[in-house]
C-alpha cells in the first residue's frame, strides 16, 4: 500500500495543554525529583479518503476528546501505577508512593495513578494515542500521531496506524 497520495490534518492548539507534577524513573534506579511542566500535545491525523463533504474527520469531535484527554490530566499529579519500582498505597484521602528511601503523600483528588510504567513522555504520548484512537475507530483515519511537548524543543512522537489501535499494554 502506497502512503501517498495522503491528506494530512495537524491539530496544535493552544488550549490542547495540561500542567502536571511528576517524576520519571530512571532506567538504572532512581528517579528525578518531583516537579512540574506545561505539557502541550499535538496530534496528526492521516489518510487518503475523504467523505462527501471533503473532509477526512470530524474536526470538532476530534477537539473536543482531545480537549478532554488533558483536562483530566491537568492539575494532577500523575503517578506509574504499572512500575515495580514505585510503590503507590491508597490511604483514605491520600496516595502515598514510595521511591527508594523517598516517601511522598498527595492528596488522592489531585492525584492520577496511570495504567504505565513511568510516567515518561514516551509513555504519556502513546497512553494519549490509544485514547484517541479509540475515537477515531470507523473514520477515515489511517495513522494517528501524537506529540506531547514538556518544555520547549523537549518532546516525544508516537504514531502507528490506526487499524492497529488495540488495547495498550502499558508498559
Amino acid at each position: 500500500m502506497s502512503s501517498l497520495p495522503r491528506y494530512r490534518v495537524v491539530l496544535a492548539k493552544e488550549d490542547c495543554k495540561f500542567s502536571a507534577a511528576h517524576f520519571t524513573l530512571w532506567g538504572g534506579g532512581g528517579g528525578e525529583l518531583l516537579h512540574g511542566h506545561n505539557y502541550q500535545v499535538q496530534v496528526e491525523l492521516a489518510g487518503r479518503e475523504l467523505d462527501e463533504a471533503g473532509l477526512l474527520v470530524d474536526l470538532e469531535q476530534c477537539k473536543r476528546v482531545l480537549r478532554a484527554l488533558c483536562d483530566r490530566l491537568d492539575s494532577r499529579t500523575l503517578l506509574p501505577a504499572a512500575s515495580d519500582r514505585l510503590l503507590c498505597t491508597r490511604r483514605g484521602e491520600t496516595v502515598e508512593a514510595r521511591l527508594g528511601d523517598r516517601c511522598y503523600v498527595f492528596p488522592a483528588a489531585d492525584t492520577l495513578l496511570l495504567p504505565l510504567v513511568n510516567t515518561s513522555i514516551e509513555l504519556l504520548a502513546r497512553m494519549l494515542w490509544h485514547e484517541l484512537a479509540a475515537a477515531l475507530r470507523g473514520s477515515r483515519v489511517e495513522t494517528l500521531a501524537v506529540s506531547v511537548e514538556e518544555s520547549a524543543g523537549q518532546r516525544c512522537w508516537y504514531e502507528d496506524r490506526v487499524t492497529a489501535a488495540s488495547p495498550d499494554p502499558s508498559s
